[in-house]
Formats: C-alpha cells, sequence, structure tokens
C-alpha cells in the first residue's frame, strides 16, 4: 500500500533519526587510516565525553548494545565471579542472561516490574556478602521494557553505606542524551550505552564509558576477549584511531548528533523529555488506562508503557495503529508480550509529534473496540500549551 506522510516511529527505540544526521552519515565513505578520519575520531572521542558528563574515557564499538553489555563484564570480570543485579524488567534479565552464558554468576537483589531499582534491597544483599564475592552491581538506568527509570546516585549511596567494594556498571542504553546521567558525580565505574535511543542515530554504535576503578579492574581480569578489549581500543584512540574497521559513517552522525545536543543544552533535553513524558502519563490517566510503572518517582522521561484492559490484546491493538495510521508502537516484551504497548517519546520528539502520536492511540483505541475515556489528546495538549515556554 502506498501510504502518504510520514511514519511515526514512536517505539522507544530506535528512534527517528534528524535530517542533519541522516545526511551527515550519507557522506562518502573515507579512508579509516587517513588524517581526516585521525581529526574526526578524536573530536567525537573527545565530545561524547560531555554526553556521558565524565572526564574518562569513552570506548566506541561497531555494535549494538549487547555487545557494550558483554564488553563492560568481560574487561572488568572473571569467570566464575558474582555480580548482583535488580530485575527491573525485560533488559535487566537479559544482562543478567549474558553474563551467565560468559561463564559469571548473577545474585538477583529482587524483582520488581513496575518501578526502577529498590537501592535499599542493594544494600542489605551486599551487607550480607561478607567475603566480598560480588565484584559488580549491575543495574539499568532507563528500562525499556516497563518505563521506569532507577536513581542510579541512590544505588551508588547503597554501595557505600555497605561499604562494599563492587564496581557500579550501569546499562544506560535508553537513558543516555534523554534521562539524566552523570557519570563521575554519581560514582559510576562502567556506563554502557547505544546510537539508536537518545543519540538519535541508526543502530550500530555501543559504548563504554571506563572509570578508573573499572579501568584497574581491566588489567587482573580473566575473561578471554579480542573484539571487546579495552586496552587496544584505549591505546589506539589516543591518535583518534580504532584498531579495527570503525563504522566511519556513523561517526560522522555522531558527530553531529552530539553537537545538536550541545547546542540545546543537556539540561534543556531533560527538560523536555520530562515535559513529553509528563503529556503522555496525563494522556494515559485521562484514558482511564495504566501505566505500567506504578511508582511516579519512577516515571521515565523516554518512554510509557501503557497497560490494556483485561481481555484486550496489545498487539492486536498495535496492528490497527500501524495498518490504519501508519505509526508504530512499541510492544510488550517477555512477561507482559500482549498485555501492554509502549510510547516512546525520546530523541528528535517535540509537542506537535507528540499530540500526532496520542491522536493515534487514541483513534486506534476506536478502531480496535479498547475500552476507553475520550479526552487524553485534550488533556496533553492543554498541559503543554501551559507548560510552553514560549
Amino acid at each position: 500500500m502506498n501510504r502518504t506522510g510520514r511514519h511515526f516511529l514512536q517505539i522507544p527505540g530506535p528512534s527517528p533519526v534528524p535530517e542533519a544526521v541522516l545526511a551527515a552519515t550519507a557522506r562518502q565513505v573515507i579512508d579509516h587510516r587517513s588524517p581526516e578520519f585521525g581529526e574526526l575520531g578524536t573530536r567525537v572521542l573527545s565530545k561524547i565525553r560531555k554526553i556521558f558528563k565524565t572526564e574518562h574515557d569513552v570506548v566506541i564499538y561497531p555494535a549494538s548494545g549487547t555487545g557494550a553489555w558483554e564488553a563492560a563484564l568481560s574487561n572488568t570480570l572473571s569467570p566464575g565471579d558474582k555480580i548482583m543485579t535488580y530485575e527491573t524488567g525485560h533488559f535487566a534479565s537479559l544482562w543478567a542472561k549474558l553474563a551467565r552464558k560468559i561463564g559469571l554468576v548473577p545474585v538477583i537483589a529482587g524483582e520488581n516490574w513496575r518501578a526502577g531499582v529498590d537501592a535499599n534491597a542493594i544494600e542489605a544483599e551486599l551487607r550480607k556478602d561478607t567475603q566480598r564475592e560480588i565484584k559488580a552491581v549491575c543495574v539499568v538506568h532507563n528500562e525499556t521494557s516497563t518505563g521506569s527509570t532507577t536513581v542510579i546516585k541512590e544505588v551508588r549511596e547503597a554501595i557505600d553505606a555497605a561499604g562494599h567494594p563492587a564496581l557500579l556498571m550501569v546499562d544506560s542504553i535508553s537513558g543516555l542524551a534523554s534521562a539524566d546521567l552523570r557519570m563521575d558525580e554519581w560514582g559510576v565505574d562502567v556506563v554502557v550505552a547505544g546510537s539508536q535511543k537518545g543519540l538519535m542515530l541508526p543502530p550500530g554504535l555501543s559504548f563504554n564509558a571506563v572509570g578508573p576503578k573499572a579501568l584497574a579492574a581491566s588489567k587482573s581480569s580473566d575473561i578471554r576477549r579480542s573484539y571487546w578489549d579495552w586496552g587496544e581500543m584505549l591505546a589506539m584512540n589516543k591518535t583518534g584511531y580504532f584498531p579495527y574497521t570503525p563504522a566511519t559513517n556513523l561517526l560522522f552522525g555522531l558527530d553531529t548528533a552530539i553537537d545538536m545536543l550541545l547546542a540545546e543544552g543537556l539540561e534543556n533535553v531533560f527538560a523536555r523529555h520530562r515535559r513529553m513524558g509528563e503529556a503522555t502519563r496525563r494522556a494515559v490517566q485521562s484514558w482511564g488506562l495504566e501505566n505500567l510503572c506504578a511508582s511516579p518517582r519512577h516515571f521515565s522521561p523516554v518512554l510509557t508503557t501503557v497497560m490494556m484492559p483485561e481481555g484486550h490484546s496489545a498487539d492486536a491493538f498495535r496492528r490497527k495503529v500501524l495498518e490504519n495510521f501508519n505509526m508504530s508502537l512499541g510492544s510488550g516484551l517477555s512477561k507482559v508480550a500482549d498485555r501492554v504497548f509502549r510510547i516512546g517519546h525520546l530523541g528528535e520528539i517535540n509537542e506537535l509529534t507528540l499530540v500526532g502520536t496520542l491522536a493515534g492511540c487514541e483513534m486506534g483505541f476506536e478502531l480496535a473496540g479498547v475500552p476507553h475515556q475520550k479526552g487524553g489528546v485534550d488533556m496533553a495538549m492543554r498541559y503543554l500549551a501551559e507548560t510552553s515556554a514560549a
């Protein structure tokens, strides 16, 4: 079918790519051993630190976020080491699953798919670890499956309160450049991230921001690695180059995306996302539907996960919306499959994009026969008008 108008990609990542970023990625490929590339690499590796709010090195891989998970673990740990996780959703559970596959032993401190990490549970479990067998605490900053954001500062405080030496590793794949993240200030040892969310790039780049404690741990880590090795990457990165072929054109796009984020100002970026999230939640509440995240202090600025009324298929609703309005909404994952849908409000999004998204949802409810109250779009519009800076 020939569809008019733009496709509304309103999943919580990959997010729509700005035209300027697309244009940058469309440049002719250059020699990745040339002086021109060395200048690009040096520039990008320096600027990306500002996005992580760190003075330390950021390693960039041509990979998905899953690769960055493995890189973070394999560079710092040894077979048989224990890591502590807290299951806030699908992606927290996948990180633990990956850890098992490479010979690590996850210890689950708790599970709650309707809130962020309970820092008190982390502290309690660490206090029990008198033999200091737990080598890292691995938590997800923004859980993309549930729409819950963890307060990372509280997790750091919990580790410190327990007097435990474990590394703090944070998956901010969907949080970076959308939700506030302060690597150095909050004492994070490794941040894992990806290109296709708040950085507004196509999929294909992943990141490890590496603090000094994690770098020291990498010297004695005993998990075999080659592709993921920080040492080789950091040695080459000093001159702007990479030990193997990098994703050159994505780095051109990243260069442009960072400039866009810094021009807007990170605090303004975070405020914009919080505002879009609040407008969306007001619409959901007006529809008489429920947000999967039940903890207001953990509401995500990146996405909203909406629970369907009992007996109604979220996937059937999403199909109606796609077929009729050319809009993609996020699906429910694993434990909440077909029970929820996810509205992404991250990256290059503004008021009109969000209102169009919510209108597509409200019309979709009608077509799919989903019980709801009318007026959610009006409620969101009123909030956006009232909070407009103009």
